[in-house]
């Protein structure tokens, strides 16, 4: 049976009734076990019996948070400022200002590369220890102020290990293989989606399970590669702020793991990721964060995070510096070497990397009245490389060429062939991405109304995108 809970005392001070209130809510609403609360609101369930008991502190953020889940109508929210608005001040949710007997034996790890929005490395302040301690053990809640209940809570049971093993570090491997290899071929859309978010609820819920210390970077770069699929295929099927939180993860994990390698990659989506949605500013800063000690990273890697810079430059129509940023990529490109490169950059390759800058060149060709012909040339390089494997980056190369073509070039009956070409790829995929590139390439084919043949090709693209 379980023990049953400790009564609480409301009057005897403000803190006691907080905790008193909190009890009340959450018995309320299910009644919630304190461990089911802690996963929904992203903190440990030994956090929530302390608050409850008047032991330790919540902050504001994690006070909003459980009145969206209890349901409360921000009576938490509004009795935060009179509890702790005047006497405490802002800090992580974590329980280490009065860790028990128990929880005193969990190790606190260090390693992280970077502190959140800083260039150089943490200090080693108490505010960043708890965050590193708060990670290792209760995982998620580093992320705030993000919301990632959706994201941790699960829509079915799920079998969590009562202690990580090599075989559940295993597995996040091998999810991760799987997600990249279908996202790669199919887009991140239907069934594809369906299985990356069963995949990063199930390893961001592994995060909390106590772990051998030797096996604990291993379990974070599995986490954090895991992070990175899942939230590529989220961006591809325009789930941004499921994509958001993904990344966020990743980030957190392969800085705590200490992997310069994998943080590189996640910031590398990260910018590209907001490049495509129109703040290229960010996207730009994204990329100049994982440039961040470049002299630790691959040629390839560093290729990676120039292109990504090229792309904000081209979307902000700086044609100096968009053409700076695709000559450091192609320099530091002659210089990759597979043999150097961790196994999930095998994608970057000739094709990938000329697909990636044409896109940059294209923006100043389109919308720069820069010369087409080197973006063209990049995109038709990408286009033979990419195999079946990489049938949406082939077909987002085909239309985008086809769309250059149609937009600067003198052979509309050339670009509708290729348009043509690009949906017979785009036909086999669930990707939002290569949908809104279809609908560009169909505007650019309007300007020849007088052309059936471009009639047909927009006919095709409405009915491919529609379907």
């Amino acid at each position: 049976m379980p023990r049953p809970e400790k009564q609480l005392t409301p009057d005897a001070s403000p803190r006691d009734w907080f905790g008193y209130e909190l009890r009340t809510w959450r018995k309320k609403r299910g009644p919630l076990t304190h461990s089911e609360l802690g996963v929904r609101v992203q903190v440990s369930g030994s956090l929530i019996e302390k608050i409850e008991k008047g032991t330790a502190a919540c902050s504001e953020d994690l006070a909003e948070r459980l009145d969206d889940v209890l349901e409360t109508g921000g009576v938490l929210t509004r009795a935060w400022g009179m509890v702790f608005g005047q006497t405490e001040k802002p800090r992580p949710e974590t329980e280490s200002a009065s860790r028990g007997r128990a929880e005193a034996s969990v190790p606190v790890h260090a390693g992280r590369i970077l502190g959140r929005g800083s260039t150089t490395p943490p200090s080693g302040s108490p505010a960043s220890v708890d965050r590193r301690a708060f990670l290792a053990t209760s995982g998620l809640a580093a992320i705030a102020p993000i919301d990632l209940v959706h994201l941790v809570t699960p829509t079915a049971p799920r079998e969590i290990p009562t202690l990580i093993r090599p075989r559940e570090i295993a597995q996040l491997k091998s999810l991760a293989d799987v997600i990249h290899r279908q996202d790669n071929e199919y887009g991140g859309g239907g069934a594809v989606r369906e299985l990356a978010r069963s995949a990063i609820m199930w390893g961001a819920s592994l995060l909390p399970v106590p772990c051998p210390e030797p096996l604990r970077p291993e379990l974070l770069a599995s986490v954090a590669r895991l992070g990175i699929v899942v939230g590529a295929s989220q961006f591809d099927a325009y789930a941004h702020d499921d994509a958001r939180v993904s990344f966020r993860l990743a980030a957190e994990c392969a800085e705590e793991a200490g992997e310069w390698h994998l943080r590189a990659k996640t910031y590398s989506f990260m910018a590209r990721q907001e490049i495509w949605v129109g703040d290229p500013d960010t996207g730009l800063t994204h990329a100049e964060k994982g440039l961040v000690r470049s002299d630790r990273l691959t040629a390839t890697e560093r290729a990676m995070l120039h292109t990504a810079r090229a792309r904000a430059f081209g979307k902000m129509r700086d044609v100096a510096n968009t053409l700076r940023a695709v000559g450091e990529a192609d320099a530091a490109f002659e210089q990759s070497d597979p043999a150097q490169d961790p196994p999930w950059m095998a994608y970057y390759d000739h094709a990938q990397h000329h697909g990636d800058t044409a896109h940059a060149l294209f923006d100043l060709a389109v919308h720069a009245d820069q010369d087409p012909g080197q973006a063209a040339r990049r995109f038709e390089i990408a286009v033979k490389g990419h195999g079946n494997a990489f049938a949406r980056s082939r077909a987002i190369s085909e239309t985008k060429l086809a769309s250059l073509v149609m937009a600067k070039g003198d052979d509309p009956q050339y670009a509708i062939v290729l348009g043509h070409q690009a949906l017979d790829d785009v036909g086999k995929l669930t990707s939002c991405r290569a949908a809104d590139d279809l609908r560009e390439l169909a505007r650019f084919a309007g300007r020849y109304r007088k052309l059936s043949a471009a009639g047909d090709l927009r006919e095709r693209i409405a009915a491919t995108v529609q379907a």
